[in-house]
């Protein structure tokens, strides 16, 4: 197969795939899975419904052939997926691939880091919205503290993982942790990322009152430590960087909400039961799925992407208003992978 690079209506070229490989996850988490919703009555995909490791590797194929570089699986929970090291060492094999990394609560990470490194992952994106533990619970619903997350990025870490840490700041839940949080992973050596929080799905209650912005944020940091800008390091990077002034260690800010990047947007989105998505906040997916299992060639398959995203005209952060906020439908976080 050609290999060639592929540009929305907007020009932006097709970079960045994140791939779900899960629906299901340990946490229930506030903003992204309510229990109320989620909870034990709650059908997850069956496994028949679910990519097999041979679809998304072939799919991902394609995506390389398109001008895609980067991976990174998703969820859910990503450690969750059965074998998941089998499709991390398949992947990391792929002519083009230049990384792979992968979100996760870290709640299996510290057991299954050594097999993880040795498979081929690069780097690990673990969620974490709180340092203390109470908040953290609240937050998580699940009854976890911090300790074992703790724990767990410090075992990536010895195993020579790459690591940063993101949390999502909501106004009144834990908003009074941007600092504590800053200050553990400043002294960690951990680069930490602080998400404003975002209208992603129809069940996580969002409302821009709850929304804390990067000002916010950047104004309390300042308070404390003496930041420095660090320049992006490719185009499309989403986080805006600092430095803890006569350190090595970073601190960004994902602006969703404040500060849109729609502009810049070269991400992509494979549901764990093979929708692909071209925008976070879509209401319907492109079933890839179905394309495979009817026999579609990888020519076929790749003619029906890249007619999908030179169509491609989305700009939803910055259109966002309330009222979009709130009546459009939106697929949720733990389908589509953040």
């Amino acid at each position: 197969m050609q290999q060639s690079v592929i540009t929305d209506k907007f020009g932006r070229a097709l970079q960045d795939l994140r791939i779900s490989v899960t629906d299901r996850c340990n946490f229930r988490c506030r903003y992204c899975m309510p229990r109320e919703i989620f909870g034990k009555d709650f059908t997850f995909l069956p496994k028949e419904h679910l990519l097999s490791f041979e679809e998304i590797e072939r799919l991902t194929k394609v995506f390389l052939n398109l001008g895609v570089r980067k991976i990174r699986l998703t969820g859910g929970e990503p450690l969750l997926r059965r074998d998941i090291t089998t499709l991390i060492e398949r992947l990391s094999h792929l002519q083009g691939l230049q990384d792979i990394g992968l979100t996760t609560n870290a709640v299996l990470l510290g057991k299954m880091a050594e097999d993880l490194k040795k498979a081929g992952l690069k780097r690990v994106n673990v969620s974490l919205d709180a340092i203390d533990d109470d908040t953290f619970m609240q937050i998580n619903d699940s009854k976890v503290r911090t300790q074992p997350v703790i724990d767990s990025i410090i075992k990536a870490k010895e195993t020579g993982l790459g690591v940063k840490v993101n949390m999502v700041v909501k106004k009144g839940m834990n908003d009074h942790q941007v600092i504590p949080m800053a200050k553990f992973f400043k002294e960690l050596g951990v680069t930490l990322r602080f998400i404003e929080f975002m209208d992603v799905g129809q069940t996580n209650g969002w409302d821009f009152q709850y929304v804390v912005t990067k000002k916010e944020m950047y104004d309390q940091l300042s308070e404390q430590f003496e930041l420095e800008p660090v320049d992006p390091a490719y185009f499309g990077e989403v986080a805006k960087r600092y430095r803890y002034k006569g350190t090595s260690t970073e601190v960004g800010f994902i602006t969703s909400v404040s500060e849109s990047f729609c502009s810049s947007c070269t991400r992509a989105r494979i549901a764990a039961d093979g929708h692909f998505f071209t925008c976070l906040f879509a209401g319907e997916g492109l079933n890839l799925k179905d394309i495979l299992r009817g026999g579609a060639t990888d020519e076929e398959v790749r003619d029906t992407i890249v007619s999908r995203w030179k169509y491609r005209d989305d700009r939803y952060s910055d259109e966002r208003t309330e009222e979009s906020a709130r009546n459009r439908k939106k697929i949720e976080m733990s389908y589509i992978g953040g």
